[in-house]
């Protein structure tokens, strides 16, 4: 029988990061300024910028007959932080800390979209769906997640609004407790039929 072979990246907000150890997303973990491991990184100075490093990827390598019946994709799709890329340019360490608030946010938006993008999979994937059925699903989120994105880091001014930052927080971790199904190594609940 052929095996399919078939291999995904899907980015969020980094081209290439693959020659790096990344930590990856749990509800446990909150990324340090010690993470941002990027020569860029750097305290004092006058600019202020920030690039989180995050994305989420999606692999599987499975024959025609097992993705025919596979429709839990769930442990294929993985969260991560770059420490590598990660950087960092503030003129102080307070500054510093309110870019590490806005990256934490960022970290769990990303895994927040993974798991929505896991749903999906989930939810759209039948048992003679094409290989490429993901890509309609993939383009949507990316575009949800670029709009929230950029709408998160105005809103909170890239950490600097502390009230902002933690109703975004909250918000965040209440809808990634609503998609519990969808996590990394969750099984979901079967739909009953109507």
């Amino acid at each position: 029988m052929k095996k399919l072979l078939f291999t995904v990246f899907i980015i969020l907000n980094t081209p290439s990061l693959y020659a790096q150890a990344p930590i990856e997303w749990t509800p446990d973990y909150e990324l340090q300024l010690s993470d941002f491991k990027s020569d860029a990184t750097e305290i004092g100075g006058n600019n202020l910028s920030i690039f989180p490093a995050t994305r989420f990827d999606f692999a599987f390598q499975m024959s025609n007959y097992e993705f025919m019946f596979t429709k839990n994709f769930n442990s294929k799709v993985i969260t991560n932080f770059y420490p590598q890329s990660a950087y960092f340019t503030a003129p102080d360490s307070l500054l510093a800390r309110d870019l590490l608030l806005y990256a934490r946010l960022t970290f769990d938006l990303t895994e927040l979209y993974a798991r929505k993008f896991r749903q999906q999979l989930y939810l759209q994937k039948g048992g003679f769906s094409n290989i490429s059925f993901f890509q309609p699903i993939y383009n949507e989120i990316e575009k949800e997640y670029s709009a929230r994105h950029s709408e998160l880091s105005k809103a909170t001014d890239l950490g600097r609004n502390h009230e902002q930052i933690k109703v975004a927080q909250q918000q965040i971790l209440t809808e990634i407790s609503l998609l519990s199904d969808f996590c990394k190594t969750c099984k979901p609940k079967k739909r009953k039929k109507e």
